[in-house]
């Protein structure tokens, strides 16, 4: 890692903030990740603390209850987390739900809910992914079907962030069978005493094991029809893309933050464990494969503070999102590979940061668009 590397972004104020970020994480996380892999959950109290602390919905206008900053907030409470290997408070989704109703929302929709979001009160979740669709989302198979002012749904869900804790799920449904994209819409769902819906098992991962994610069934479950995002039936497929960009711009970011978190420790590990009689950094081989990691480590830095950048400016593009997606997150594997080597036996257990990291990493490359989706994504545009 470059010591002397700052991101260009930051300033005095996002420090101050970043410092206040990390005591909280430190003080109020990390102390419990234990336990919340263990019950496969943070539990809500988290995201109460977290919402009175105003670390939720830090790039959501103060007008609508949230913070009032902007991406590069959202960016270091991320970085703060991944860096820890603290993968079960998916902030990015919740961040993720709160932009859907900000970017697209009627005004009712936006004072109804995003305070609440912001508070965490409500835990916020993606309806997205089903058995038969993941990244292909023409293939939807959950139908809404209006029935006077409201909509009954019918379906189910699988692989669902938050899919356990989620007070707020932004549901993606068939409005129109039979009309291709034009047919998606999306309905805010509130799932307190909600009958119908139901949430299966908390899904055994091979990663990311404090994470709740869950299968979600609905039953001829009402939704009130003031609840569509927006207002219009068929506009979901195109909200859904408006901010997938973000969505693909948050993994990107959390990848590089484990990159540097898991080259760190394994810093610290190399020059403390010791091999025939010296510490393993003195070997060549470590000297040589801390110089690629640094390296590759450094150049996703810069791609990424890049990134941040142009999310800030408004002008992040689907296709350099996509690039951020996919490479990012494939050197993020290969870079915490070669920390779990570099720990030797040790880098197997998952009492050790670098297991974990590297655990986790591994859905990385799958969600938010699988990698080969965003090269083909990334191969139109040439």
């Amino acid at each position: 890692m470059n010591a002397s590397y700052v991101s260009p972004w930051m300033d005095e104020d996002l420090s101050i903030f970043r410092d206040a970020v990390a005591r909280f994480v430190e003080a109020e996380m990390v102390p419990h990740d234990e336990q919340w892999r263990k019950q496969q959950c943070v539990g809500k109290d988290i995201w109460r603390k977290a919402g009175d602390m105003g670390l939720l919905c830090t790039d959501i206008s103060a007008d609508y209850g949230g913070v009032g900053g902007d991406f590069r907030h959202e960016a270091v409470l991320y970085e703060e987390t991944s860096r820890r290997g603290i993968s079960g408070f998916g902030q990015g989704v919740h961040s993720i739900c709160a932009h859907y109703l900000e970017n697209h929302g009627t005004e009712e929709q936006k004072r109804r809910f995003l305070p609440r979001l912001a508070s965490g009160e409500l835990i916020g979740a993606i309806g997205m992914s089903e058995p038969a669709a993941g990244s292909d989302l023409q293939g939807l198979r959950t139908r809404a079907v209006l029935d006077g002012d409201s909509y009954i749904v019918n379906g189910s869900k699988i692989f669902i962030t938050n899919g356990f804790l989620a007070g707020l799920i932004a549901l993606v449904v068939k409005t129109s069978p039979g009309e291709g994209a034009k047919g998606t819409s999306i309905l805010m769902v509130e799932t307190d005493n909600l009958k119908g819906f139901r949430v299966g098992r908390i899904l055994d991962k091979m990663g990311m094991k404090s994470q709740d994610t869950a299968e979600l069934f609905f039953e001829d479950v009402r939704v009130p029809a003031a609840n569509l995002l927006g207002g219009a039936p068929g506009q979901g497929f195109y909200q859904l893309m408006g901010d997938l960009p973000y969505e693909r711009a948050l993994i990107a970011v959390a990848g590089v933050a484990a990159m540097e978190g898991g080259l760190a420790e394994t810093i610290r590990y190399v020059k403390d464990r010791k091999a025939f009689g010296k510490a393993i950094v003195e070997f060549q081989n470590t000297k040589f494969k801390l110089a690629e990691l640094a390296t590759k480590t450094h150049i996703a830095r810069l791609f990424v503070d890049d990134i941040i950048a142009k999310v800030v400016a408004g002008t992040l593009d689907t296709v350099t999102a996509s690039m951020a997606k996919y490479w990012v997150t494939d050197t993020q594997q290969e870079v915490l590979d070669e920390c779990v080597q570099l720990h030797g036996g040790y880098g197997y257990m998952n009492e050790y940061l670098v297991c974990r990291l590297f655990a986790d990493s591994r859905v990385q490359r799958i969600y938010g668009g699988t990698n080969e989706i965003m090269k083909e994504l990334i191969s139109r545009a040439l």
